[in-house]
């Protein structure tokens, strides 16, 4: 840097000028150096349009150029110790440098020194160590201050100060500087005094002077001219019995003035008893005294130990310590049970004893001293009876329902401090003794069944707890007895007696009993047992099982009531109102009313919630005079139930015109309501006869086709057969039935007909001879099936019955004779086989007579035929022979051979359906039928 300025100075035509200037040291940043313009006589503009600028030597730009003004100021602080150093004069050589046309200006700038430092030393603590034996004029060489600063404003003088035992000695020397000494003029005493702290202090000659100090500190080195000395001639100390190993028992001191290895002092125990140096030591360097065995007090109260201090230049002292033993409360009370209870009854009296104790401390005076207390909130106490000796009784009457067991904690406690203690626990159990009667979990129940329930229903539950146990809380449940509206309760509900169910007996219903109540009682098993009753109260809740009654307007079946609008009535008009009450509760009683059909459904209107009939627009000359409306009355339960009220209505002006109105609605009410029955039962009636007739008459039809058929194309031989329960009394046969036969005939008799064989004692019905065809049933009691004399089943023999003479058949069929009892003779000779077959044609024909006078338009005829024969006529049923169809093929006669086969048809159909098909017919007129044509002949 420095060549390349050279080179452009060198390089330069010419310099134009050069001006000094001085300036004192740390000059504030921007301050005025110099006017330099001013001072070259250049122009302002010249350095504006030169490109004026300060060029120095080394790269620290401390002033700039300010070409506004053309003046220098302070760029950067200056340090002339910094800058120069000790180097004077100290300045700065800077170069102005100007353009078109190229200038050179040299300016020199002096700095100044000022004090603005103070003198120092390189340490501020300098420590000298000197043996208290040092003798007098010994020299200590000092640090030398130091100070930047130059000329007056540099180091001067230096002071010291205390000056007691030590002076200051100052020595020129040849580059200018001082030596600083210190001479020793007076003795060192280290026990008086250890330490010495001095100040050295260096001046400057600037204004204000300025300084720099520096502590010198003198240790005084210790000689062995002191011997140690104990700081007490005896030692007391105090240690608990029963210390832990290690323990301080106290520290012992010794003091030596010397110092160093002259002051360090060791001790010992001196005394040379085994015993002791068994139970102390002492440490060597602290003299503390610690324990390293076990103390007891009862054993030795008091120890006593010689003590040396020795330093390490020989010399000595002794002392002693006194160590006091202190009792201390190591021992707890020790609790013994000597006897105990292990249960007892909860009813046992107060101040029962339940255990004997003892009670031992080893320790001595107060600490040995014992009390003894139990745990709290429990009946119990504890009594001291002797020295030592306690007494655990109850204190309170026992409750085992309370505390069925107790833990009892005796504790006992000394009186040393802090004291000791020790506990025991007795468990005591509480025998139970029946005491409490069982307690309802309620002062009294309140339950709700719906009514219509189904018999053995759970209504709800009772519950009692007994707080005593086992057996005596066993708790049963027992229904008192008490009445209801003069029943017994028990017949309305039961109680389990385990369980405590309450269950209903019967089905109730809420319209005939709301609530009852009654009591049950909880008894406990224990003896004697205790017992409590509670009340029960069961409310019966309302079903909706009641359809709404209508009270108005009266439904009656023999008149009818009907109501009077006049002609021309407003809109609003009140026709009538229906009542109805519904004897149920609650929402299941709340009536609503609606208008289920009308006549004219314009006209009228119901109030839903008051049944009123208002007409909805006004009644003109239009509208029909009878008007019927049809009500129903429906309540708010689930599900809903109804009521039908039929209003009817006259819209008339005067009360004839109503009640002819009145009269003419009741024929057409009566023939509207019928009409439509009377036609579907009348429907019912007749097709049911019409099926009825047509199955009869094919299947008569098929019947005699297959009859016909068998008679005459049968080649079957005779077989001989015996009716059942036949008898041979005396070798003569015996009848067990009268023979009766019943005539059933279709309308239709000469098509149809059938006789079925009925027995003697079957109620039939009677038809009187003279009679035109009508016939009049007498009495059925049951049907053929369940009679006890039927084919089915048939009666043992009867021997009562008799034949009169003039029943006794013949061979004409006439009567006479007197009667002759039967069954008591013997029967005549057996009749041939021409004779039966005689006798059978007989019958047929008689009944072909009697069967002729029947008429064809008859709906059904039951007769009893009682064939007539001589005695000798009557067949031999031990003989009695099967034929098949008729016996009519043994006969050439034709009309023998219709009537007897007209016989065989009749005795070969099965009476109980005669029966079954004898009975329709007459159910066919039915009291419908007969009113409908009543009221045909009325119109």
């Amino acid at each position: 840097m420095r060549r390349q300025v050279l080179f452009l100075v060198l390089s330069l035509p010419s310099v134009f000028g050069q001006v000094s200037y001085s300036i004192p040291e740390e000059m504030e940043k921007g301050s005025l150096v110099c006017n330099v313009a001013q001072d070259l006589g250049l122009d302002l503009n010249r350095l504006k349009s030169g490109k004026a600028r300060i060029h120095s030597g080394d790269s620290a730009e401390y002033i700039e150029l300010n070409r506004d003004r053309g003046v220098l100021l302070i760029k950067e602080r200056i340090d002339r110790e910094t800058l120069c150093g000790e180097t004077t004069p100290c300045a700065l050589h800077l170069q102005m440098i100007l353009e078109n046309p190229m200038e050179l200006f040299r300016i020199t700038v002096e700095i100044t020194d000022i004090n603005d430092n103070a003198p120092s030393f390189a340490s501020s603590v300098t420590r000298f160590e000197i043996s208290e034996s040092a003798v007098i004029g010994s020299k200590f060489v000092l640090e030398k201050a130091i100070d930047a600063d130059i000329g007056t404003n540099s180091l001067q003088s230096y002071s010291l100060n205390p000056t007691n035992n030590f002076a200051l000695k100052l020595e020129n020397q040849a580059d200018g500087t001082k030596k600083v000494e210190m001479v020793l003029q007076k003795p060192l005493d280290r026990e008086h005094n250890e330490q010495m702290s001095l100040l050295l202090t260096a001046l400057d000659g600037g204004q204000p002077r300025m300084s720099g100090t520096m502590q010198i500190t003198i240790m005084v080195l210790d000689a062995n001219d002191n011997a140690p000395i104990f700081t007490k001639p005896l030692y007391k100390a105090t240690i608990m019995e029963n210390s832990q190993r290690g323990t301080s028992v106290i520290t012992v001191s010794a003091s030596d003035k010397d110092r160093g290895s002259n002051g360090e002092i060791s001790y010992a125990i001196s005394n040379n008893k085994r015993r002791l140096s068994d139970m102390f030591q002492i440490d060597r360097k602290t003299g503390q005294v610690f324990l390293i065995g076990e103390i007891d007090y009862e054993k030795t109260k008091l120890f006593q130990i010689d003590i040396e201090a020795k330093d390490y230049g020989g010399l000595s002292d002794s002392s002693k310590i006194l160590i006091d033993i202190t009792d201390v409360n190591d021992n707890s009370p020790h609790v013994k049970i000597l006897s105990k209870s292990d249960t007892i009854l909860e009813d046992s009296p107060e101040n029962t004893v339940i255990a004997m104790l003892s009670v031992n401390d080893p320790d001595s005076e107060r600490n040995g001293e014992a009390k003894c207390n139990i745990n709290d909130e429990i009946p119990f106490k504890i009594q001291t009876t002797m020295n030592g000796f306690y007494s655990l009784l109850t204190e309170l009457t026992l409750d085992r329902e309370i505390a069925s067991e107790y833990n009892i904690t005796v504790t006992c406690s000394d009186e040393g401090v802090p004291s000791l203690s020790s506990s025991v626990t007795l468990t005591l159990k509480i025998s139970d003794v029946n005491d409490n009667a069982p307690v309802f979990e309620r002062s009294s129940y309140e339950a709700y069944i719906v009514e219509n329930n189904t018999p053995g229903l759970s209504i709800f539950t009772v519950k009692a707890r007994d707080a005593d146990w086992n057996q005596n809380a066993r708790v049963s449940y027992i229904l008192e007895d008490s009445s209801v509206n003069g029943v017994p309760v028990s017949s309305y509900v039961s109680v389990s007696a385990d369980s405590g169910v309450i269950h209903a007996v019967r089905s109730f219903d809420y319209e005939q009993i709301k609530d009852f109540q009654f009591r049950v009682k909880a008894q406990d098993g224990g003896s004697p047992p205790l017992s409590s009753n509670v009340t029960v109260k069961i409310l019966i809740q309302d079903q909706n099982d009641n359809p709404p009654q209508v009270l108005y307007p009266v439904q009656t079946g023999g008149s009818l009531v009907a109501e009077m609008v006049p002609r021309l009535a407003d809109v609003g008009y009140l026709v009538t109102k229906v009542v109805a009450v519904d004897v149920d509760s609650g929402q299941n009683a709340w009536l609503s009313y609606k208008l289920q059909k009308a006549t004219d459904r314009a006209l009228f209107e119901v109030g839903l919630q008051n049944g009123e009939i208002r007409t909805i627009r006004q009644v003109t000359d239009k509208d029909a005079k009878k008007q019927r409306l049809t009500v129903i009355v429906e309540d708010n339960g689930q599900p809903p139930r109804s009521a039908t009220v039929i209003v009817n209505v006259a819209v008339a002006d005067s009360f004839p015109e109503v009640l002819s109105e009145y009269t003419d609605f009741t024929q057409d009410k009566e023939y509207n309501d019928n009409l439509t029955f009377y036609l579907v039962l009348a429907l019912a009636v007749v097709s049911f006869l019409f099926i009825t007739c047509l199955v009869v008459i094919i299947s008569v039809k098929i019947y005699r086709w297959r009859q016909s058929r068998i008679l005459y194309h049968s080649n079957l031989p005779v077989i001989p057969y015996y009716p059942p329960r036949y008898s041979d009394t005396l070798g003569t046969g015996t009848l067990p039935h009268v023979y009766n036969y019943e005539v059933c005939r279709t309308t239709d008799s000469r098509k149809s007909d059938c006789k079925f064989g009925r027995a003697g004692s079957q109620n039939v019905l009677i038809m009187d001879p003279s009679s035109t065809g009508t016939m009049q049933r007498i009495q059925t009691e049951k049907s053929i099936l369940d009679e006890p004399d039927s084919p089915l089943e048939q009666k043992p023999p009867n021997n009562d019955w008799r034949f009169t003479q003039g029943q006794r058949p013949g061979p004409s069929g006439a009567t006479g004779g007197p009667e002759v009892a039967m069954g008591t003779g013997p029967w005549p000779q057996p009749p041939t086989e021409a004779e039966q077959l005689q006798a059978l044609m007989a019958a047929a024909n008689e009944v072909s007579e009697a069967t002729a006078t029947l008429g064809p338009g008859t709906m059904g005829l039951s007769t009893r035929y009682s064939p007539q024969f001589t005695l000798q006529h009557v067949p031999d049923y031990r003989q009695n022979v099967y034929i098949p169809g008729s016996t009519a093929t043994l006969t050439s006669n034709p009309q023998q051979q219709q009537a007897t086969a007209q016989q065989a048809t009749q005795q070969a159909l099965p009476p109980p359906q005669a029966s079954a098909q004898a009975e329709p017919p007459k159910a066919v007129q039915t009291p419908a039928s007969k009113k409908k044509s009543t009221k045909k002949e009325k119109k």
